[in-house]
């Protein structure tokens, strides 16, 4: 290589910056154009949230500002008409690769809506927050069966309570009047007007309007079957002294069930732009959720466990590929011969299946969970051989 030492330093320093400046202009010009914009879009991964005020939102945000890798992954979180409508968007509109929807609103999909092949074209990624399912009653109600013929209130179209709640009393075959007005105002009426005997929620607990405020002798929360009905689409939640300390004694515990959210992702094609960016995305979050499940981000974090399933869904593909390697490597590693405790080994050597169904907070891909109480994850021994 010539050397610039016989140009003098000021004739050197000239051809450096036009050097620099024709690198600049020829990556902007790759930046602005059809290249640079390509590779954009590539690693960008539309994901419907929901409206402005709930959770649905700050999950999604909270995904885009961990998993977010520059230009390689970029997830751009998008406020929509609402979690239900978020099934829709993910099925008709351009730019959706990804979704959080209710667990319960596939079957609508598939059995009302008729939408072709729609358990085919979604699959879950991940079960994320439970929204419990909340029925508080006057005194004159005792059981979930009493409210038969009663007016029971699903609070506004388009709350989770008004499309689920009537789905959960059909399935649990009992008949009752289907209100859908707003909440605060018949929870002021109810206390001196039996023209409605419930009102029904689909929230995380517990409900603020419901814990904080006094109620009169005999208000009350019920409890709800976990039938085989109910089975097929929900889970089993309880409600206690901790969640409504006015209205549930110590030693008490009411059984109910839980609406799953779900993050739902269309299934591309394999080999498609859009499926391999989804392999990212889903890599990425195997990566990172132990990040997710610190301080400051959403406390249902703690329990999301990738390796749980959602009732009535099939696995996203990537998603079970990711399970399958790492009870492979524990498979292969529980055959091996064992070298001393390592990080690594006891990495390998993890069993997914047993760490999943003993710890909602496990996570696959560091084989730890989070203890009760603690801030700090500890690796999961059970099933592991010696």
């Amino acid at each position: 290589m010539r050397s610039f030492r016989h140009l003098g330093v000021p004739m050197a320093a000239a051809i450096l910056i036009t050097g620099l400046a024709q690198q600049a202009l020829a990556q902007g010009s790759d930046k602005w154009g059809h290249k640079g914009r390509e590779r954009l879009n590539q690693g960008t991964i539309g994901l419907a949230a929901g409206l402005p005020e709930g959770a649905p939102l700050r999950f999604a945000a909270e995904i885009a500002r961990v998993l977010n890798e520059g230009d390689d992954l970029r997830i751009l979180p998008i406020v929509t008409r609402g979690v239900f409508d978020n099934f829709v968007d993910l099925l008709q509109l351009r730019g959706v690769d990804a979704a959080i929807v209710y667990g319960d609103t596939l079957l609508h999909f598939e059995k009302v809506e008729k939408a072709p092949q729609v358990a085919t074209h979604v699959n879950y990624i991940a079960s994320l927050f439970p929204s419990e399912l909340q029925i508080f009653v006057r005194p004159e109600i005792n059981s979930v069966n009493d409210l038969a013929g009663k007016w029971v209130n699903f609070n506004s179209h388009g709350t989770a309570a008004a499309y689920s709640g009537p789905i959960i009393f059909k399935r649990l075959g009992i008949d009752v009047v289907e209100k859908f007005d707003p909440h605060p105002v018949v929870m002021r009426d109810i206390r001196s007007s039996d023209k409605y005997a419930a009102t029904v929620w689909v929230t995380s607990k517990p409900v603020g309007g419901i814990s904080q405020a006094d109620w009169p002798p005999g208000f009350k929360l019920i409890s709800v079957p976990y039938t085989k009905e109910l089975e097929e689409l929900y889970l089993p939640a309880t409600l206690d002294n901790k969640d409504y300390p006015k209205l549930i004694a110590a030693d008490q515990k009411i059984e109910t069930i839980a609406v799953p959210a779900v993050l739902a992702v269309y299934n591309w094609q394999p080999g498609s732009a859009r499926y391999a960016r989804m392999v990212r995305f889903v890599d990425s979050l195997f990566a990172k959720l132990p990040e997710l499940q610190k301080p400051p981000f959403h406390p249902a974090w703690r329990d999301v466990n990738l390796a749980a399933s959602v009732p009535g869904w099939k696995r996203y593909g990537p998603v079970q590929n990711k399970l399958d390697e790492l009870r492979g490597s524990a498979s292969t590693n529980s055959s091996a011969p064992r070298a001393a405790p390592t990080a690594a080994v006891t990495r390998s050597s993890c069993n997914v299946d047993v760490c999943a169904s003993r710890f909602r907070s496990f996570d696959p891909a560091s084989c730890t969970y989070l203890p009760y109480g603690s801030n700090r994850r500890a690796t999961c021994e059970v099933g592991q051989s010696n």
